[in-house]
Parts: C-alpha cells; structure tokens; sequence
C-alpha cells in the first residue's frame, strides 16, 4: 500500500528518466510504501494541482518553467535555490510547510568531480536558461571566479548574469558563433537544446585543427544524456578531450532529492545500475 507519494512534473514528462532512478532508490532502501511517478502538467495547470495535495505527498522534482512558476507559492525558499531563480525540489516539514530546494547545482558541481574537475578558474557556459543559471552557481562552488555566457542575444543571459553577480563572478556575454572562446575554456557546459547542441558542435573539428593542439584543453559537460554521446561531445572526445555527460548530472541531482525526501543516504550506484539500464 503507498503512503508516501513522490513525482516529477513537467510538460512533456513522459521521457523523464527520474522515475527509474527514484524508484531504484525506493526499492534498495525497502521502502515499499513509497511511489514516485511522472505527472504531466502544464504551467497553467500546476497552481490547482499543488494546492490540492494531501499529506501523502512528501517531494516533487520540477522542471521548467515550474521551476520558477513554484517560488510564490512556497513557505520558505533554501537560501541556494533563491540565488539561482529556480526550485527543481519541493519537500514538506513536519508542519507541512513547503520548502524549495536546488539539487541541479550539486548534480553539476558532481559530473564535472566526476572527471578529475577539482577547482575552475574561468569557464564557458552555452545557454542562458534556468540550466545556464544553476551552472553559474556551480562554478562558483568550484572556485571560478570568470565566467563567459554565450547565448543568442544579450537579453537571453540577464538572470545569469544576475546570478553571477550575486555570487560575486565576473561575467560576460558573447554569442553563440565565438566557437574558439568555448573550446579554450577550462571548463564548457552545454545547456543548449539538443538541436541548437547539433548545430553548435559542427564547428567543433574545424576548430581543434585551428587551435593547433593536440586535444581539446579543458572539460566538457554537456548536460543532455541521451543519446549519448551528444554531438559535441563525440567531437569533443575524438579530438581527444574529456567529456561528461548529463546523466552524471541527473544521477547525483536525483540522489540529493531522494536524500531530502526521504532522509536517507541515497543508494547512488543502484540508483546509477537502474539509469544506465533503462538507457539501454
């Protein structure tokens, strides 16, 4: 019988990979009476839909744009997720007050430990959405202290320049077509939609024969997961590069929202079995 329910929001939700990997964990920790699933649902629909959730509900995972539309209607914010501008966990405390949480920054600040990435000086991001944001969060995490936000238009990066200059990061702007700023960085994050990721990366070749180098110098995350490789990160890795992608991201982002939800250590290589399974 399930007593405590759990789920991942977002429209569309039907490819969301975060039910096999909390599911995975609910079953290691034998927590039978646990369920988590995925709920489609809309911005427009989602005010409704919070209110009426009763006290079985213990965690939601959001995606955008829930996971800004969400902030109002919380009882309080974690002081992370209000720097960033988005909430992509929701828990209740013992009053059933909502709490807003940000796991995607340690899911970030993970992948790229992950790879031997022990501190950052300067680094890339592409992108300039709610993803882009919780990057710059990470990096600062890391130690960066530079960050170069290239984006489609300037307006595009405002609420990440905003989030660097509360974390205290010089940050510029450039476009999306200076290729050889991104493959100089020590480290590039890639938050661009898989098809503008497509289209981005066939510069990539072009400029590795430029450089003159022997391999890309720096990291690449790319935080898409499937398929995989990514474009970029098949021509990152051909040219000799390391390369991690968004599953390592999701993995340790999920396992953080399973730690706040059920207040237990988070079973990650059962959790990473799983995923990887049902990525085959």
């Amino acid at each position: 019988m399930v007593t405590a329910r759990a789920a991942v929001l977002g429209h569309p939700i039907g490819h969301s990979l975060s039910p096999v990997l909390h599911n995975a964990a609910y079953a290691h920790l034998g927590l039978t009476d646990w369920s988590y699933q995925a709920v489609d649902c809309t911005e427009a629909g989602f005010a409704d839909w919070f209110r009426g959730l009763g006290p079985d509900w213990r965690g939601l995972s959001l995606t955008m744009p829930l996971k800004r539309v969400v902030i109002p209607m919380l009882s309080r914010v974690s002081p992370l997720a209000r720097t960033v501008g988005a909430v992509n966990t929701v828990t209740w405390d013992g009053d059933r007050l909502s709490v807003g949480h940000n796991t995607d920054v340690h899911g970030i600040v993970a992948a790229l430990r992950s790879v031997g990435v022990g501190g950052v000086g300067s680094a890339c991001i592409l992108g300039a959405g709610a993803t882009a944001c919780s990057a710059v969060a990470a990096l600062a995490e890391l130690g960066c202290d530079t960050v170069l936000l290239q984006a489609r238009s300037p307006e595009r990066a405002a609420a990440a320049l905003a989030v660097a200059d509360r974390l205290g990061l010089r940050a510029a702007v450039g476009g999306l077509d200076d290729v050889p700023a991104a493959v100089g960085a020590e480290v590039l994050i890639a938050t661009l939609p898989p098809v503008a990721a497509t289209e981005w990366a066939t510069g990539l070749p072009g400029q590795f024969l430029k450089r003159g180098a022997d391999k890309p110098a720096g990291v690449l995350l790319d935080v898409s997961y499937h398929p995989w490789p990514t474009a970029a990160a098949a021509a990152w890795t051909q040219a000799g590069g390391v390369a991690v992608g968004g599953f390592e991201m999701l993995l340790h982002q999920a396992a953080a929202q399973v730690t706040l939800m059920t207040g237990e250590p988070a079973p990650i290589e059962a959790m990473r079995r799983a995923g990887e399974l049902a990525l085959r």
